[in-house]
């Protein structure tokens, strides 16, 4: 497939984004970037949410991962569910009862100031790493088929992204952006039926057989009972709960959509609409990397160094122009879905939690929106440097680096969140920041002498449960002696 045919179909996709973005922006005010004027139809919101919470990210790491990690990758997702399933009855209700716009808010509410913008200031290093990440993966994959053979610089194609998602979502906000992440869902899943559809045709091999070879394969292993392996899979269940805890639930991207909803009623109906989908979503990309390392053996293709690279290479070399017009479709659906929600939440937790700018200009619309329009772009700079910055350093696959380091972001996030709801007891605010500072070290000194200190247990995806841990401990003592709420 020549890069100019991929290059074509990225802008012709591009154009219909736009197109959404224009429809959806018109007559769109504050209230509508920031919560969508809470009219977002529930079933809309789940469904674009799945192309949201998969990203780039599983798009391509994850068929690739399966080579390592087999089918375990599973256990994480049934963990997901669980964790949705605490989101729903415990934060939701929590969020709407406060009237949030901002979810960092209820920390201020609860403890005060300081531990208020410490939460939003972890959010915003935790969604810029992951944003970042995840677009990095996706402006790399291009880079190296499309963009290189045109000599443009990796820094240029960044730039060139991230103006383009700039563009289409700084007017309408989180009420473009419900639109757009359900065509982005659609094309995504679509284009990972048809590539395994393609591949099969290729092989010669119906469905029902490819799913006996897969099952019967090592590829499928599901359950590693190791303790010492980071695979294990009580490990990899409670990692999937708290990740989606952590990564969901305590994320302004995440659930900025879910507070866009009308009430608190279909707010639930979406997270447990969205969670059950997850589960056979995952296990198709799952599949889809069996089918992709059986397709290599059979045709005696060189894998290459990089897994997240395995997916492009056959659907762009290999399997026809359909498969890598399909591919192409499905990856830019998958980083614009991820990217746009993200750069829109940065710059409402931002602006509200950081700046306060809905309390010092809420009266006065159009400052707010030149206020909040300022910060987007900022945001978007921010990104770029940082992606920027990851074409320097990466050097491991994807997904496992955004998990490691949501570890450690996310971790003070956890222990504050489950302090405040499970516990009544005030704690002297000033040294929050402290605390949510020395979890993390702490985290990542246990983490890196684990093999030696517990005679050869590897700590993985666990880690953000320990970091929440010590932020809880943390948080006990700096209690205020005999108070409580």
């Amino acid at each position: 497939m020549s890069p100019g045919l991929i290059f074509g179909t990225f802008l012709a996709y591009t154009l219909v984004i736009f197109a959404i973005s224009w429809i959806t922006s018109r007559k769109a005010d504050n209230q509508s970037f920031f919560i969508g004027n809470r009219k977002s139809p529930w079933f809309v919101v789940a469904y674009g949410m799945i192309g949201a919470s998969l990203s780039g990210v599983t798009f391509i790491s994850i068929p690739g991962w399966v080579g390592t990690t087999h089918f375990t990758y599973f256990v994480i997702v049934l963990g997901y569910v669980v964790g949705y399933a605490v989101i729903s009855t415990v934060l939701l209700p929590v969020y709407y009862k406060l009237n949030l716009t901002s979810i960092y808010a209820y920390l201020n509410k609860r403890f005060g100031n300081r531990a208020y913008k410490t939460g939003s200031v972890f959010f915003l290093i935790s969604r810029i790493i992951g944003a970042s990440f995840r677009m990095y993966l996706v402006v790399s994959v291009l880079q190296v088929f499309v963009f290189d053979y045109f000599h443009i610089p990796f820094w240029v194609t960044v730039v060139f992204f991230i103006i383009l998602i700039q563009l289409y979502t700084m007017k309408g906000g989180i009420k473009t952006i419900v639109w757009t992440d359900t065509l982005q869902t659609t094309f995504m899943l679509a284009s990972v039926m048809v590539t395994i559809g393609l591949i099969l045709s290729q092989m010669d091999v119906s469905l029902t057989v490819m799913i006996k070879e897969v099952w019967k394969s090592d590829l499928s292993t599901i359950l590693v009972t190791d303790a010492n392996s980071k695979q294990n899979f009580i490990k990899l269940f409670l990692s999937g709960m708290f990740i989606t805890i952590v990564m969901t639930g305590l994320d302004q991207d995440m659930m900025q959509k879910n507070l866009s909803c009308k009430n608190l009623k279909d707010a639930r109906k979406n997270m447990t609409t969205l969670s059950l989908i997850l589960v056979p979503v995952n296990l198709v990309f799952l599949f889809l990397g069996a089918v992709l390392y059986i397709y290599a053996a059979q045709y005696n293709l060189q894998l290459p160094e990089q897994s997240d690279h395995l997916f492009p290479l056959i659907a762009f070399k290999h399997i026809g122009i359909v498969a890598g017009i399909v591919f192409i479709i499905g990856l830019i659906s998958a980083a614009y879905s991820s990217a746009d929600s993200a750069l829109t939440a940065l710059t409402t937790s931002f602006s509200i939690d950081i700046m306060e700018y809905d309390k010092k200009y809420g009266a006065n619309e159009n400052l707010l929106k030149k206020k909040r329009q300022t910060i987007h772009l900022m945001m978007a700079l921010i990104i770029i440097f940082v992606i920027i910055l990851f074409g320097l350093i990466n050097n491991q696959a994807v997904i496992a680096q955004l998990f490691t380091l949501a570890g450690y972001t996310y971790g003070p996030l956890l222990g504050l969140y489950a302090f405040g709801l499970f516990t009544k007891i005030e704690v002297k605010d000033s040294y929050i920041p402290i605390v949510a500072l020395v979890a993390p070290v702490l985290s990542w000194l246990i983490s890196h002498y684990s093999i030696q200190m517990f005679h050869g247990y590897e700590i993985g995806f666990e880690l953000l449960i320990i970091n929440g841990l010590f932020t809880f401990i943390g948080l006990l003592l700096i209690r205020k002696q005999h108070k409580t709420v």
